[in-house]
């Protein structure tokens, strides 16, 4: 699989290698021409990459060629490291953006926003090598290695769900909090954290009512991806129709990605964010494959994007009028943990 992926590469032609949570597969797909085929109706079957901004085209690559590979091959030892030190000359500029932003919400403009941020990294090492990484690493996560020569090349770790379809059975989440794993300790979720979880499990909720049945939430759980814990909800429920987009329409950008409510927030991270996210807080994954048209997508976080030598590293979190902006600098330089372990182990 590595020499045929090696020579997509050269040939400098579209292809995405991924691992999903929990499984023993590496799969790869492999597009034969430079084409950039973009989504419609999401109706279109492949594997689908979508910016943040859901005005802008998601890209499909093409299901051409594809192979697997058992994780059982692919055991690498990688110890973990002690927490990696990051510069904090993006600090101020972000502490600031935080007060801003929580002096909003406190006069009433919004509930919940996400702000987010990037750190550049040098690295020579090679994209394959980076993503045995990632596997290694991180088996819970939805672990990718995404390259198109028009787009560019993206890898990460995920550990949200955006939605899963077969047939006409939907799966959904929320996800929201983030706090150190630690072995022996049972993670201590302040008001702030629970608040925030409700409000995207509420907002998931909504929107999915009138075009989904038989909708139930999960009980409440914390889970681990990597160095992290997280607040989850699950939300299952029956497809009214087989309109996947408006579905994705509905729930994309969620909460946990943006805030709430949509439209204003996402103004307020277009006017007060220094940067574009591109396909940071984005979806990807299988679109409408098989014989039951199933569609497994994946918010993108955890992710880094690969130019020249340089990794730009996307990281962010939610902000709440209960929030402390110092806590909310250093969530983010924990998140960012995820990409720099890959980096420098």
């Amino acid at each position: 699989m590595w020499q045929r992926i090696e020579k997509q590469l050269s040939d400098q032609l579209p292809f995405v290698v991924y691992c999903k949570p929990r499984q023993t597969e590496i799969k790869a797909i492999f597009q034969k021409d430079k084409s950039l085929t973009k989504v419609s109706d999401f109706t279109e079957s492949g594997f689908v990459f979508a910016p943040f901004e859901s005005k802008d085209a998601a890209v499909l690559i093409k299901n051409d060629e594809h192979i697997h590979l058992e994780f059982s091959e692919e055991k690498q030892e990688i110890s973990l490291t002690q927490p990696l030190a990051e510069s904090n000359s993006g600090r101020d500029p972000y502490i600031k953006l935080l007060r801003k932003t929580i002096h909003e919400i406190e006069s009433g403009a919004f509930t919940k926003v996400v702000l987010s941020r990037n750190l550049k990294v040098e690295s020579k090492t090679s994209p394959i090598t980076l993503f045995r990484r990632i596997v290694s690493l991180y088996r819970n996560a939805f672990c990718y290695l995404w390259y198109h020569p028009e787009v560019g090349m993206w890898l990460g770790a995920t550990p949200e769900i955006l939605l899963q379809t077969e047939n006409s059975n939907l799966t959904t989440m929320s996800l929201a909090g983030t706090l150190p794993y630690e072995r022996i300790r049972k993670p201590n979720w302040s008001f702030k954290e629970l608040d925030e979880q409700a409000l995207v499990t509420k907002y998931i909720l909504d929107a999915l009512q009138g075009k989904v049945e038989e909708l139930q939430e999960s009980d409440l759980e914390t889970i681990r991806a990597g160095e992290l814990v997280h607040l989850r909800t699950k939300i299952t429920g029956v497809l009214q129709s087989n309109k996947l987009n408006e579905i994705i329409d509905a729930l994309h950008p969620t909460p946990a990605v943006c805030g709430f409510p949509k439209k204003n927030t996402m103004n307020f991270i277009l006017d007060n964010e220094d940067y574009d996210r591109q396909f940071y807080a984005g979806f990807l994954g299988e679109l409408n494959f098989g014989l039951n048209m199933a569609t497994t997508l994946y918010v993108n976080l955890r992710c880094m994007q690969k130019i020249d030598n340089i990794m730009k590293i996307y990281v962010g979190g939610g902000v709440t009028k209960d929030s402390d902006p110092e806590k909310e600098w250093q969530e983010t330089v924990n998140k960012s943990q995820t990409m720099l372990r890959v980096l420098y182990n």
